[in-house]
């Protein structure tokens, strides 16, 4: 599969061979197809950052890759969950490859310290990342949620994530994700 190719951007050129049929263009190039908290996370991020316009009706994972060509393994997902301790709300998002699932029971439960933690409700995790359902990602979440990168997407050479909003997907490094402020790489946080 041929990667895309954009210009310098701090790292030289790079190909994305995991863009499949997508057009992608550096990320502050287009500011517009982001939600404003990535976008304004977006400096912070360390290496080169794509982004890619999407149909907002293909921003499920399976329905994005069929349709643009980019294999499942590359593409990673962010879990929004929430326990309570102590009568305190305790928020985290969880990145892990779209071919796993996050351990939520026993690693982010012992991560977050709570006796119990489960998905955030929809209409929660919207208004709190200020970001679109189906598109949340960890770059502009907010400062005082931990972010837990599981140690297969941290390895990963490249990744298609969200952006933020269903109309686009952004490409990035594992080791971009890893470096996010407030990120912890866990081993054994997807199954």
């Amino acid at each position: 599969m041929p990667g895309v190719r954009f210009g310098d951007y701090g790292g030289g050129v790079n190909d994305w061979n995991i863009a499949g049929t997508l057009t992608v263009v550096p990320a502050a190039e287009r500011p517009d197809l982001m939600a404003e908290p990535v976008a304004a996370a977006l400096a912070g991020v360390k290496g080169p950052v794509g982004i890619a316009e999407i149909d907002p009706e293909l921003a499920d994972t399976a329905a994005f890759c069929e349709a643009y060509g980019s294999p499942p393994a590359a593409s990673a997902n962010c879990v929004v969950v929430a326990g309570k301790r102590g009568g305190e709300v305790r928020y985290a998002a969880a990145m892990v490859l779209a071919t796993t699932r996050a351990d939520v029971n026993t690693v982010i439960r012992k991560r977050l310290d709570v006796r119990k933690v489960s998905f955030a409700p929809m209409d929660e995790a919207v208004e709190l990342t200020g970001m679109a359902y189906g598109g949340i990602t960890p770059v502009g979440l907010p400062a005082d949620w931990p972010i837990l990168v599981d140690s297969a997407v941290a390895e990963s050479a490249e990744l298609v994530i969200g952006s933020g909003i269903r109309g686009s997907k952004l490409l990035v490094t594992g080791e971009a994700l890893a470096a996010l402020p407030g990120a912890d790489v866990v081993d054994g946080l997807a199954k």
